[in-house]
């Protein structure tokens, strides 16, 4: 069963999905774009580990659940710190805890052989990319990218949380393709798209004189929503998750999701 919606689903942004389809989504997207590049270019997967401190969960984002705990100082600095006693029973010195989440995502990498030269890189943007630590960090890779004459195409595919920034404003869209090209390291072309439109078709940019080849959204989108089955997981019945949309689109999120709600195979 195919999503209800005709181009992003907007119930695969909420948390309980996103990871799951981010980990289905990249790889369809790294085979389709090695089914159209020429014979000296491949494209594989590579990961990017983001260390996360949690926190409060922002509006309309993300819990990060921390799995892995670090110390930060010693119990013996902070004996050391004490220099007098005082009445009553002895203080024992307590080593705090800092959680921390390594937050590991894959991304496509576009290379030229025979010496594997990284060419293009695509993201799929996650809360992680989006918000507090991890977006910083992001933003850092970014850059270098950009230093390194490498081309970058991001999809933000999660109206919440942070958007890029430019001299000009966004294009009106809920939904978004970043395309930067090495050749022109000072501007970014924005793809932008509403919930009800179709996933569009975006360019993958390699070296000169190869020129770029055609990226479509759609196929690897429905093959990722196919094989996750997350119409058997996601509830049509309830509200989209945050951040809402506005007037003029929320009913038709609800009409088109109350539709796929009673589309269910029973």
């Amino acid at each position: 069963m195919r999503s209800p919606f005709p181009g992003m689903d907007p119930y695969l942004e909420s948390p309980a999905h996103w990871s799951d389809f981010h980990g289905r989504f990249v790889p369809l997207l790294a085979d389709a774009i090695n089914a159209r590049l020429p014979e000296n270019y491949i494209a594989r997967i590579g990961e990017h580990v983001t260390i996360v401190n949690p926190v409060l969960e922002p509006p309309g984002g993300p819990v990060f659940v921390p799995d892995v705990a670090v110390v930060r100082g010693t119990a013996d600095d902070a004996r050391a710190e004490v220099a007098t006693a005082v009445a009553g029973p002895p203080a024992v010195a307590l080593t705090n805890i800092e959680f921390v989440d390594p937050h590991t995502e894959t991304y496509v990498e576009v290379r030229r052989l025979p010496d594997h030269e990284l060419v293009t890189v695509l993201e799929l943007l996650s809360p992680t990319n989006k918000y507090g630590d991890g977006r910083g960090d992001y933003m850092r890779k970014r850059r270098d990218f950009r230093r390194q004459s490498v081309n970058v195409v991001e999809l933000d595919l999660l109206r919440a949380g942070a958007r890029f920034e430019f001299v000009e404003p966004l294009p009106p869209g809920q939904y978004y393709a970043f395309v930067s090209r090495a050749s022109r390291p000072s501007i970014t072309y924005a793809h932008a798209w509403s919930v009800r439109s179709r996933l569009p078709t975006v360019p993958i940019p390699l070296r000169p004189p190869d020129g770029e080849v055609a990226l479509s959204l759609a196929e690897p989108f429905a093959t990722a929503y196919e094989r996750g089955r997350y119409w058997k997981l996601i509830e049509y019945s309830k509200p989209a998750p945050p951040p809402p949309f506005a007037p003029e689109d929320a009913e038709w999120v609800g009409q088109t999701a109350r539709a796929g709600a009673r589309a269910k195979p029973s």
